[in-house]
């Protein structure tokens, strides 16, 4: 009776234990995302950043200006040092250009260490010079000398510039280029005017030379680079758009309306952009910040099991469209990031990512003799972009782009037992990525036939677990222990013999086994016509299980009789 109680509670603690995060898996997955694969979308969007942690250590008798980091990881030390730059981080700059000021404070400029490796030169003291250099250093820490590390102070260039990409728009007054505007499904000419704007990257590199080389740590005036603009262009120059050079579209008609608002809204900074010839265009600057005030809405995004609400959720789905209609009117991509895993509304390699923490970027260039016109837009279901310029091909002229999948890595399924649902019951809480490598081939046909093949990315998509909830609650307590011991296993055949034996009444459409829906592909093999598109594989309906017992359960405890229906 003892041993009753204590599987009773053991079952009981369970429920209560194992229940809560499974029903907030399924609930959280069944608010946030419509299906299945928009859940997944927003997965791989999510985690395009992570913290980088070192956890490599100190040895004793470091120290950085002064301040004992002994026992400390990098990732540790790293805070210190943040700590010590911190003093600056209020201190007041004046930027001054075309006679207006920007204000500024030291956290806006980046400042920090100049030396930002000291850490990791701390973690490593004695492993790094010559053979002489090595010896003394580990000699001087044994023997107690301590070795302390200076920092210089310095500023990071690349967040000043980020800084100035949008400060800069106080003292601005923007040129603007003959440019033309879509209406009612034609071209429509407007003149542009000269301005004087800050130069960027100039500017960026005054500011960091002011800071290592010239400033005494107060308040400072700083001049900024400026040059006049004139406009570019002219209306015969830009009547020579009127060609459909390269156009794609995908489907986010699943999406929730705040993620579709997302894709909307960055569809618009980039709809009616006009690139000149050698012009390039960033994606991540065009349609940045992801804030409400830039028109973002908060979407939901799922990560290692949780779902986080992120402004801008789906803007990866803007810049993977625009990629695709550059690819077909052929201009020069510069930047190109594979998501991390895998998304669901291109072909594997035909993606490319958006994430501002994690500094992707995709940016192309006008590669043309002819200026080009980029219009975007969404009508509620599709997104859609269209490039028009001048075609400079002959109509024999036809390009195919093909995916080639190189490999590919079935996600690993965590069995989680449920309290709380019907014994044997199956429900997926987390669906999980399938991992692949993939290249794409650009193939090149001239008059029907094929005089040219290049890969022009290579890919690579992790792969993330899938969590399935088994249910263990009965009122039968040893049907309860049958079912924890299989899950306990985690090996699917296991779980599926238990489900068969001791609950086949039950209904369930997950499987047990996936069956990935990419498969190994090899598109570059063959000369002749382009390749078709591969079939996505089914999942498998669960097989026949096999015949298997769990363990039996404690003593004085008798075990379940198998049923004889064994059909699952």
């Amino acid at each position: 009776m003892k041993k009753y109680k204590v599987l009773v509670s053991m079952l009981a603690a369970f429920g209560l234990f194992m229940s809560a995060p499974s029903g907030q898996f399924v609930a959280r997955a069944a608010e946030k995302a419509s299906t299945a694969d928009e859940l997944a979308d927003e997965e791989a969007e999510a985690v395009e950043a992570e913290e980088a942690v070192d956890d490599r250590i100190i040895p004793k008798g470091i120290t950085i200006e002064g301040q004992s980091v002994s026992g400390k990881t990098v990732t540790e030390a790293n805070k210190i040092v943040a700590k010590y730059f911190s003093a600056y981080d209020n201190v007041q700059f004046t930027l001054s250009a075309n006679d207006q000021t920007i204000s500024a404070v030291g956290k806006d400029l980046c400042i920090g260490a100049k030396n930002s490796d000291v850490t990791v030169k701390a973690a490593t003291y004695g492993s790094y010079g010559n053979l002489g250099e090595r010896f003394k250093a580990k000699t001087d820490l044994k023997e107690g000398r301590t070795k302390d590390f200076k920092l210089s102070l310095g500023a990071d260039k690349a967040g000043i510039t980020s800084f100035l990409d949008i400060a800069s728009s106080q003292v601005n007054d923007e040129a603007c280029d003959d440019y033309l505007t879509r209406e009612n499904d034609q071209f429509v000419f407007h003149e542009g005017k000269s301005g004087v704007v800050v130069q960027i990257d100039e500017s960026a590199a005054i500011l960091v030379n002011y800071i290592e080389n010239k400033w005494d740590g107060k308040a400072a005036t700083v001049d900024l680079a400026t040059v006049v603009r004139e406009p570019r262009g002219s209306k015969e120059e830009l009547a020579e758009i009127k060609d459909l050079i390269g156009s794609f579209t995908t489907d986010y008609s699943s999406s929730a309306s705040n993620r579709k608002n997302n894709v909307s809204n960055g569809v618009s900074f980039i709809d009616g952009t006009i690139l000149y010839p050698g012009d390039k265009l960033s994606v991540l600057r065009t349609i940045t910040p992801f804030t409400a005030e830039n028109g973002y809405m908060l979407a939901g995004s799922y990560e290692n099991g949780t779902t986080v609400e992120t402004y801008g959720g789906g803007i990866c789905q803007v810049s993977t469209t625009l990629y695709g209609a550059v690819r077909e009117a052929e201009l020069e991509v510069d930047t190109r990031f594979a998501h991390s895993m895998l998304v669901t509304y291109v072909k594997p390699s035909m993606d490319a990512a958006i994430s501002e923490s994690g500094g992707k970027d995709f940016v192309i260039k006008n590669n043309k003799k002819y200026p080009v016109y980029i219009e975007g837009f969404c009508d509620g279901k599709t997104v859609n972009f269209n490039i028009y310029g001048k075609e400079e091909d002959s109509p024999s002229h036809q390009v195919v782009y093909e995916p080639e999948i190189t490999s590919v890595v079935v996600q690993n399924t965590s069995w989680v037992p449920d309290g709380n649902a019907p014994l044997g019951k199956l429900s997926t809480a987390t669906s999980g990525h399938t991992g692949l490598s993939a290249k794409l081939w650009k193939i090149v046909y001239e008059d029907g036939t094929e005089v040219s093949r290049e890969v022009v990315n290579n890919s690579k998509y992790n792969p993330s677990n899938r969590t399935v909830t088994v249910g263990v609650a009965s009122l039968d307590p040893n049907l309860s222990y049958a079912m924890l011991q299989a899950v306990a296993t985690q090996d699917p055949n296991a779980i599926a013999a238990a489900v068969a034996t001791y609950a086949p009444e039950v209904v369930n459409s997950t499987p047990y086994v996936i069956t990935p829906k990419y498969s190994v592909t090899n598109p570059a093999a063959t000369n002749s016509a382009p390749v078709e598109e591969v079939a996505p594989a089914q999942e498998q309906a669960p097989a026949e299980a096999p015949e298997a017992a769990p363990e039996a359960p404690p003593e004085g405890i008798p075990a379940p009789e198998s049923p004889t229906n064994t059909d699952i």
